[in-house]
């Protein structure tokens, strides 16, 4: 069980608990049930990497503690 720090850049910081081998589109669920806005408007990025969704935490290396970047679409 690892917990990924989402970052709006608008003010608001989004913690979320998950395994390192759910996709980035279990991950986005996740996160939407927590902000309230839906799973298909929100991209998730580190840097100017956009993730997909069919990829899991483990191949994009993502662990515990880690700071991604939250973007509504």
């Amino acid at each position: 069980m690892i917990e990924v720090v989402l970052n709006d850049r608008l003010g608001k910081k989004v913690r979320v608990k998950c395994n390192e081998d759910e996709t980035i589109g279990d991950l986005k669920k996740l996160v939407a049930a927590q902000t309230g806005t839906r799973a298909e408007n929100i991209r998730i990025q580190k840097w100017y990497n956009i993730y997909k969704d069919h990829i899991t935490l483990k191949d994009y290396e993502i662990h515990d503690g880690m700071g991604l970047e939250l973007y509504y679409n």
